[in-house]
């Protein structure tokens, strides 16, 4: 049997149990995914897409391109999405004070609000996520790279 590490152990216990279910798209494991999303961020901080519908239930894969030229230390973007009811400006700026864990906060109420994210990226680089939602209903998501989400957020409709 193979002993976690205290990184992996850490990672762990950040997934939030509600009502979704998420893994990183890099994994061995086949997983039939229902839908893909790509969404595009640039070096103007925004996002190409401000919407996008899912089915609950559906295993989406979602890939982040950032398409800018930008190095990540000046422009870094990720994608965060949050249960529905998250106070968004709330969670965001906890999130502009939290570099050492990648723009994500980790106290228990903002790891509850937190249903998928993917890495900070620079320039050029993308990642992908791979999560569920089982409930109907308006989702936020957004960059929480600090002073981003102002511009850079957007809805996902469950339904």
């Amino acid at each position: 049997m193979k002993k976690l590490t205290p990184t992996l152990f850490a990672a762990a216990l950040m997934l939030s149990p509600a009502t979704i279910s998420a893994q990183p798209d890099n994994t061995n494991t086949e997983k039939k995914v229902d839908q893909e999303v790509v969404v595009e961020a640039n070096d103007q901080m925004q996002f190409n897409k401000k919407a996008f519908e899912i089915k609950a239930g559906d295993t989406i894969k979602l890939t982040l391109k950032h398409v800018g030229k930008l190095p990540k230390i000046a422009m870094g973007h990720n994608l965060v999405i949050l249960q529905k009811g998250t106070n968004l400006a709330g969670w965001a700026s906890k999130a502009m004070t939290a570099a050492a864990t990648n723009y994500i906060p980790v106290d228990e109420t903002s790891k509850k609000a937190l249903i998928a994210k993917t890495k900070v990226l620079g320039g050029g680089e993308s990642d992908s996520i791979t999560f569920s939602i089982k409930e109907a209903g308006e989702y936020q998501y957004l960059c929480s790279f600090p002073g981003h989400f102002a511009l850079m957020q957007g809805k996902i409709t469950v339904k």
